[in-house]
């Protein structure tokens, strides 16, 4: 018996039952959050339909990260904000959304900021401020910040990622904090062993100067080469002695220490310009009182490894050394005319730079909550100024004298 063949299916169901798979695979896409935007006809021709919801996997990124994340109006109305930000100022994010990002700052850093947005452009800018949050505690933010521009026309939102230097302030604290304790026991350990030095080693040389003296009587009468061997042993133990005392009081200025900071860089100066020969005109005030043990000794330091590096590295034919007191601060200013240096580019003295010396010399001025400037370029020399606050003087008389042409007194 023979079965009758079923009837072949229209060509335009096959087509029928294809789309509509397609459609049903199309929305299972659009609700897993596969599909971002939708390109259908439309009475213009094809156009694209982004879908509500597109930026869901953006947004989940925002709102894992560790930073505040918000978009801004001009006008600094805040357009969107992530929890992290909310829960940074202690706000309801609801409360925050909408609100003006004014109203965490205070007038200085708004200023700030507005004129970092003013210069900002696709590179975006950085900006360092201080949050209130809603219990009126001060939050310490780095600010990055950039313009965004909506469908190809002139920037009209900022973008901005906020992040807490609360640590980082913390950890740079502890750090000084460590720098200053190292200083401080680096200069105990100077202390020990200047006292070594002077009270036993120059102690010593002196006895041996003392009989290599009487030595030299004894040999005279005979004269010869012995009486000139001993005359020489005798020279050679002085400058011992006097080269163990200078290296002494490099180690731990006995002058700062009784006469001040004036006297202390009067010598300091005077010692430099006689050892190597390169003249020192030295201008200084008198100050007004003493300052704290700390900044003498910072601002002295300074000072030596001024010198210390035109020795080495600067081959000038002269130096300029100024100590200011402007109104509250300390100025010691170290300039010479030697070959000076490319700060960009480093060069012969570009490891001073990023080196321990400079890097000494800007550690102890923070430490007592100063700072350390450099200026320097190639062929026209090299300043180094220290400014070191103290308490507000009147300013006294200014003194203008050529270390060169006083090297002798002792002050």
């Amino acid at each position: 018996m023979k079965t009758a063949p079923r009837p072949a299916k229209p060509a335009g169901i096959t087509e029928l039952r294809a789309r509509l798979a397609e459609s049903d695979e199309t929305l299972r896409a659009i609700r897993a959050g596969e599909v971002d935007a939708v390109v259908g006809t439309g009475t213009g021709g094809l156009q694209v339909f982004t879908l509500p919801g597109a930026d869901h996997g953006y947004r989940a990124l925002i709102e894992s990260m560790n930073e505040g994340a918000l978009m801004l109006t001009r006008d600094k109305t805040i357009l969107y904000a992530n929890s992290y930000f909310a829960r940074l100022v202690k706000f309801p994010l609801q409360q925050v959304i909408g609100s003006s990002f004014r109203r965490f700052l205070s007038a200085r850093d708004r200023a700030s900021l507005q004129a970092v947005i003013n210069r900002a452009d696709r590179a975006g800018a950085k900006v360092q401020v201080q949050l209130k949050a809603r219990d009126g505690a001060l939050i310490a933010v780095q600010i990055s910040l950039r313009p965004l521009a909506a469908d190809g026309a002139e920037s009209s939102t900022i973008g901005m990622v906020v992040t807490d230097m609360t640590e980082a302030r913390r950890s740079e604290e502890m750090l000084r904090a460590l720098a200053h304790r190292v200083v401080q026991a680096q200069e105990a350990e100077r202390g020990r062993v200047a006292f070594e030095l002077h009270d036993h080693i120059t102690q010593l040389l002196c006895a041996l100067q003392f009989r290599s003296q009487s030595l030299v009587a004894m040999l005279a009468r005979q004269g010869g080469r012995p009486a000139t061997e001993a005359a020489a042993l005798r020279a050679q133990l002085g400058a011992a002695a006097d080269e163990v005392e200078r290296i002494s009081r490099h180690l731990r200025p006995g002058v700062l220490e009784h006469l001040g900071l004036v006297a202390a860089v009067r010598a300091a100066c005077t010692e430099f310009s006689n050892r190597t020969n390169v003249p020192v005109r030295l201008t200084w005030v008198d100050l007004t009182g003493r300052l704290s043990e700390d900044s003498e000794l910072t601002l002295y330091r300074i000072l030596q490894e001024g010198l210390k590096n035109v020795e080495r590295h600067a081959r000038a034919g002269r130096v300029i050394v100024r100590l200011a007191q402007p109104r509250g601060f300390v100025r010691l200013t170290i300039r010479d005319n030697g070959v000076g240096f490319n700060l960009q580019a480093g060069g012969r003295r570009g490891k001073d730079r990023g080196g321990l010396g400079l890097l000494g010399m800007r550690e102890r001025a923070n430490s007592v909550g100063g700072v350390l400037k450099m200026q320097s370029r190639r062929g026209a020399g090299t300043a180094i100024e220290a400014l070191i606050p103290v308490e507000p003087v009147s300013p006294p008389a200014k003194q203008d004298v050529p270390v060169n042409r006083v090297r002798r007194t002792r002050p």
